[in-house]
């Protein structure tokens, strides 16, 4: 009697024993299914991280080598003045390209007014570059235009009444005139030019000065 007792105990030990190992079995292949899978999604999170990476190095690549080149349609004015004077300056281009202009900068920034000439020139003396469009262009194109400034520093975006194009982009002694906000040569001008070698003043800030009416949030 004792004997078979022994022999039950032995077997459901060894039954035991076996639910056992397969219960580890199956907790093994559990734990390489999760951690497999965690592996595949960090690689692929690599992966997609890299391809960002690698593509935004090639954009960067491309707009440097555009910007290094001339821009095809920009207006050279060499001989601007740039003394610091009080009331208004009658300007040879329009919107000016430079100029003698009041002491105070306006502030860089997209205004959805016009700004003053006066103070707008002074800013590009600091590097600014000011995008002006007229207003009849249409929403579109200035919703275009706005998220082409995006959060650059340095570029001043109004609209400018009367003016004989639809966009204008202006730095000091340069301007570029173009039709529409798709005009690639806009992108490439703002690469070129803001704080480039045509900056009078490099450093300077474009914060500090006025804030005209009609700066966005």
């Amino acid at each position: 009697m004792n004997k078979k007792r022994s022999q039950e105990n032995q077997d459901r030990q060894a039954r035991l024993a076996a639910i056992q190992a397969e219960q580890r079995k199956g907790e093994r292949k559990r734990n390489a299914l999760i951690f497999g899978g965690i592996g595949a999604v960090i690689l692929a999170v690599i992966i997609a991280v890299t391809l960002v990476i690698v593509n935004q190095i090639q954009v960067d690549q491309e707009r440097d080598a555009a910007a290094s080149q001339p821009i095809e349609g920009v207006e050279e004015y060499p001989d601007v003045t740039f003394n610091h004077v009080e009331g208004d300056v009658e300007y040879d281009q329009s919107p000016p390209v430079g100029g003698d202009h009041n002491p105070i900068w306006t502030n860089c920034g997209i205004y959805t007014e016009p700004v003053p000439d006066v103070n707008s020139v002074h800013s590009m003396e600091h590097g600014a570059v000011w995008i002006t469009y007229n207003p009849d262009i249409g929403q579109a194109e200035i919703d275009k235009l706005t998220e082409l400034v995006g959060n650059r520093s340095y570029v001043l975006l109004s609209p400018y009444p009367d003016l004989d194009t639809p966009i204008a982009a202006s730095a000091w002694g340069l301007q570029l005139k173009v039709d529409s906000a798709d005009d690639s040569r806009l992108a490439t001008f703002l690469d070129k030019y803001i704080q480039g070698e045509q900056t009078r003043e490099p450093g300077a800030a474009c914060s500090g000065g006025i804030t005209p009416e009609g700066l966005a949030s």
